[in-house]
């Protein structure tokens, strides 16, 4: 190498070329082939119809929430008649498995028919107390303090007799092992006579006489139609 060479910066052809060794010749990423269009045929393309009909979708009428109850698959809504009362004398207007049972439709029964005897007490009491030539505002509210007065009193009171009344009344049955008429009385009169215990003996003998009265007409009543 020359000083103009050093001087111009010019290398000699064989320093400035570099050796390609074989180790580098064999990492170098492979090639892709060339990309081919295609074609689209609007034929071959799948429509609405070809996902809709297909059968691995699932029924639209198993997805109803009450689908599935006319098949007998639910234990909780079928009642077995092999688990209703067997004892003497149980039968009713409903079927009853036991003293819940009794509980629980003597109970509500009670409770709404004296709530609507108390209301309709009350209205016929309210339309009497108001005279004919108040203002129609007047009346109605006289109507409806004398039905919220009376209906849940009436209510109320009718539905704690009923309470205590079917309690008795299935525990009486338990131990004698039939349920008959006296059963019904017996318990309708120390039901009565519960409820107005802190009123003194006499309203305890009239509300024990009134309440053994109507048991027996039910019992007399149940008996004759069922």
């Amino acid at each position: 190498m020359s000083i103009w060479d050093t001087l111009t910066g010019k290398k000699q052809s064989s320093s400035s070329t570099p050796t390609s060794s074989p180790s580098t010749s064999s990492h170098d990423p492979p090639t892709s082939p060339p990309f081919k269009s295609t074609t689209f045929d609007p034929h071959s393309a799948a429509d609405v119809s070809s996902f809709l009909n297909d059968t691995s979708l699932p029924d639209p009428s198993q997805l109803h929430p009450l689908a599935g109850l006319n098949k007998q698959t639910l234990d909780y809504l079928s009642l077995e008649e092999s688990a209703l009362s067997d004892l003497p004398g149980s039968q009713s207007a409903l079927p009853s498995r036991g003293w819940s049972d009794d509980l629980c439709y003597g109970t509500g029964t009670t409770y709404l028919s004296a709530l609507t005897i108390g209301g309709t007490w009350g209205m016929i009491e309210g339309l009497r107390k108001s005279p004919s030539s108040a203002p129609p505002k007047l009346r109605l509210n006289s109507v409806l303090n004398s039905v919220t007065r009376r209906g849940p009193f009436l209510g109320n009171s009718a539905g704690v007799i009923a309470m205590v009344y079917n309690g008795i009344n299935s525990t009486i049955g338990y131990y004698r092992g039939r349920h008959d008429s006296a059963n019904s009385i017996v318990a309708g009169a120390l039901s009565g006579m519960l409820f107005k215990s802190t009123r003194g003996i006499r309203p305890m003998m009239i509300s024990g006489g009134l309440v053994a009265s109507a048991a027996g007409a039910w019992a007399v009543a149940r008996k004759t139609l069922f």
